[in-house]
């Protein structure tokens, strides 16, 4: 199977959290959980052992494989507190800074948690001096979704149902349901195919917008349904469904993240003009108030002059 090196990067993170729960996993197992061949699998294996635990090549991973068994040797070693100072260089304080900013917009994250990582941003701005001005001029999008693969490869195994807590960014807020899980598969994303017992139909969720997981101790009952052909990528608009453009400012790029599109144009001043499609365009209203200064809809012209309209009713609101 085609991958590219994000895909490769994405899938061996997930692996390190993966190998780590799983001593002496089989490696035909591993490789169909992570819908890998194991020749992919053994070639991602031959790169982890490089990877340490500093940027400057700290202790290294001890993986190794008989072709058959996989077994981390030093998994308890790595994760030992040392007596060591902090001492960072330039680079590993932007890493760090960058890494930050990245987590405190996570959905789902407390509020109080969210207040006290910027607090904690500041002072290492503050200390990493000139290195946190490239910082700045960096972004990073990343799925923590290693804990949730094994937590969801496991409830597939046992056929048991899950709890999840899981982030919709139509309704930009957090939703919590009971689903049967039927899959996992990675369509540059990885993903969960499941039956969803609050909307009583099939649901496609995403690793990196589950907030929080737990398998109960219920039997996973889903009904029997024809797999999705994959093949011409996740999403499948119709051609009959309308175009809505949107041109949002360097703030709003996470648009092109949550949002499935057809393009994504870059521009001038570091934003993105998205074009995508939808049946039902009112449905994105929500979006234009959601991005304030940071963007705005452009088209269809309807469509944007209710988020307009939307806007200065909302502001009229906080006015009285």
């Amino acid at each position: 199977m085609a991958t590219n090196a994000i895909d490769q990067t994405r899938r061996m993170l997930s692996l390190v959290t993966y190998l780590r729960d799983r001593p002496g996993a089989a490696v035909e197992e591993v490789a169909r959980a992570f819908g890998i061949t194991a020749d992919e699998l053994i070639s991602d294996l031959n790169v982890l052992p490089m990877c340490g635990t500093s940027f400057r090549g700290g202790d290294l991973l001890e993986i190794e494989s008989d072709g058959e068994h996989i077994w981390w040797r030093n998994a308890d070693a790595l994760g030992a507190d040392t007596a060591q100072p902090l001492r960072l260089a330039a680079d590993e304080a932007t890493a760090l800074l960058v890494a930050a900013r990245a987590v405190a917009n996570l959905p789902g994250l407390r509020e109080s948690d969210r207040e006290a990582l910027q607090r904690a941003t500041a002072k290492l701005e503050a200390a990493a001096g000139e290195s946190a001005g490239a910082s700045s001029r960096l972004s990073v999008t990343f799925e923590s979704e290693g804990g949730v693969f094994a937590d969801l490869d496991r409830a597939i195994a046992e056929r048991r149902r899950v709890w999840l807590r899981y982030y919709s960014p139509a309704r930009d807020r957090l939703t919590e349901r009971e689903v049967d899980p039927v899959r996992l598969f990675t369509v540059g994303r990885t993903y969960l195919e499941a039956w969803c017992r609050l909307s009583e139909d099939r649901r496609t969720f995403r690793l990196d917008r589950v907030a929080q997981i737990r398998l109960l101790d219920e039997a996973a009952d889903p009904p029997r349904v024809e797999p999705r052909d994959l093949s011409a990528g996740l999403v499948q608009p119709s051609a009959d469904d309308p175009e809505v453009v949107v041109e949002v400012g360097p703030g709003g790029r996470w648009v092109a993240e949550y949002y499935p599109h057809d393009s994504a144009e870059e521009l001038p001043d570091g934003g993105l003009r998205i074009t995508l499609r939808t049946p039902d365009p009112s449905s994105l209203r929500r979006l234009g108030l959601r991005l304030g200064a940071d963007g705005r809809i452009v088209s269809p012209p309807e469509l944007a002059e209710r988020a307009r309209a939307a806007s200065r009713e909302a502001l009229a609101a906080y006015g009285e």
